[in-house]
């Protein structure tokens, strides 16, 4: 792997990471396809900010979602090298199984420990009172089995909690992914990464109307109407009408 510079705590770039890496210490590995390129900040405070090179946007104008090897890049980097790796899990786990993030803050150690990429992860909706079956990838699993490496934990702990040992609030999360995600996208919040998965299936899955079928139970919406919507991609079919005369 090769990277242009590294320098000690002075607040410039100490790092630029070439597409489909992430460090010389990648164990295991995590691979993801992206031909985004983003500089890396470590202040003298010790946080990291992020500075996007040739960045995928999303579409201007539509809904809220981030580009996901982008998303995947950033959030492996901060669960590698962060002061807080539980923030990059929190994306990878997000962006990966489309909860909600009441659903996601609730979940603890417990639930997760012996899980293998495969498995079944069982909730109940906070908000709708359902129970619910999630499947976990292997994205979710090592970078689970990464964030134990790197904190110590009990079973009966919730995996987001701060430094001070307090459960992350939904406005913490929507301020933390704020600051990581600047400029990535017109709106930053937790209903981002839940968008980000759901334009992810739609892309893999060739755009279809199946896949968009499979979102709509998956979200809970009513009707596909409602999944174009949350989408974004209402508004790019209308867009597209004046773009084709």
């Amino acid at each position: 792997m090769t990277t242009t510079e590294k320098k000690e705590r002075t607040g410039k770039p100490i790092e630029v990471l070439p597409r489909g890496t992430i460090s010389k210490k990648t164990e295991p590995q995590l691979t993801f396809d992206s031909g985004n390129e983003f500089e890396l900040d470590l202040r003298a405070n010790g946080e990291f900010h992020y500075k996007l090179k040739s960045k995928k946007r999303s579409v201007k104008g539509t809904s809220d979602y981030l580009d996901y090897d982008l998303a995947m890049r950033i959030a492996n980097d901060i669960l590698w090298h962060g002061r807080q790796p539980q923030v990059g899990f929190y994306v990878i786990f997000s962006i990966n199984t489309g909860l909600r993030v009441g659903d996601t803050l609730k979940l603890k150690h417990a639930d997760m420990i012996g899980k293998q990429a495969g498995d079944y992860l069982i909730i109940t909706e906070q908000k709708t009172g359902k129970r619910r079956q999630v499947q976990l990838n292997d994205k979710v699993i090592d970078a689970y089995k990464y964030l134990q490496k790197r904190n110590r934990t009990k079973p009966t702990d919730y995996v987001f909690k701060s430094q001070k040992n307090h459960v992350f609030a939904t406005v913490t999360i929507n301020r933390t992914l704020k600051r990581i995600f600047k400029g990535c996208a017109p709106v930053i919040s937790s209903h981002s990464l839940r968008k980000t998965f759901g334009r992810r299936v739609y892309e893999m899955n060739g755009r279809s109307e199946h896949s968009l079928v499979l979102l709509s139970d998956i979200f809970g919406h009513s009707n596909l109407s409602l999944t174009r919507r949350y989408l974004g991609l209402r508004k790019e079919e209308i867009s597209n009408v004046y773009l084709n005369l």
